[in-house]
């Protein structure tokens, strides 16, 4: 079998990263997808001396946002199947405005930056994923479950409704979609200085298991997922939260 395929957006920092390098690990080549060339340029070069596998991690950089950025990424492809698609690109934008203009503007930068991107990257390279077998992934957030995050909550639920009609389209090709919802995540750019001491204790405090969850808490189910053995597992939402949210 020929080596596989995977295509990783966000993958420069944090949860992302952690992905890209635990499908290294697995044999994939990957591709990782992300606005910042640097960082991009120094996550390749780290996890490909990490697990010895230079030539298995490149990268594209581009702001999957614009629809012409997002076709650099089938070019980049090259005709090859996708054969595990992770659309990790995402983030939180603060809404510090109380007028109509600054909402729609905060609304607009957050549903293109959680939602418009997995859809314009997927549909990319949808011809592309590999039939039968192939994996799509959306990484959502605990936001999407309890609420608390206004347009960011919003968006990452959007995601949840978009994977059951995309996992009911793809399904007859044997391809699977879900999503992974994960909850507290230290070490990630994802609170960019806005977590304090309190408000990490209250968030672990929030757990059953008593600690924050790490990125590779959240790669090993991104693992298992992309996984052959996951193939009959489709349209559903793993939470990593350390029991923060229950599953219903």
């Amino acid at each position: 079998m020929s080596e596989r395929l995977a295509v990783v957006s966000g993958g420069g920092t944090g949860i992302g990263a952690a992905v890209a390098r635990s499908l290294v690990l697995d044999g994939c080549s990957v591709l990782v997808l992300g606005r910042r060339a640097e960082v991009l340029s120094a996550t390749v070069e780290r996890i490909g001396a990490e697990c010895g596998r230079p030539e298995a991690i490149r990268a594209v950089t581009a702001d999957l946002t614009d629809p012409d950025q997002a076709a650099k990424v089938v070019e980049a492809v090259g005709g090859r199947p996708v054969d595990v698609l992770v659309n990790n690109a995402g983030g939180y934008h603060s809404a510090e405005s109380d007028t109509l203009a600054g909402i729609a503007a905060n609304w607009r930068a957050t549903l293109d930056t959680n939602v418009l991107t997995a859809v314009l990257l997927t549909e990319a390279l949808r011809p592309a994923l590999r039939r039968p077998g192939g994996r799509v992934i959306l990484i959502s957030s605990i936001a999407a479950q309890r609420g608390g995050g206004d347009a960011y909550s919003a968006a990452k639920a959007a995601l949840h409704g978009w994977a059951y009609s995309l996992a009911a389209q793809l399904g007859p090709d044997q391809i699977t979609v879900n999503v992974v919802s994960p909850g507290y995540v230290a070490e990630t750019e994802f609170f960019d200085g806005r977590m304090t001491p309190e408000g990490h204790a209250q968030r672990v405090a929030a757990t059953l298991v008593g600690r924050a969850g790490v990125p590779d808490d959240v790669a090993e189910s991104v693992r298992y997922l992309a996984s052959p053995a996951a193939g009959y597992v489709t349209g559903q939402v793993l939470g990593v939260n350390g029991g923060s949210v229950l599953g219903r």
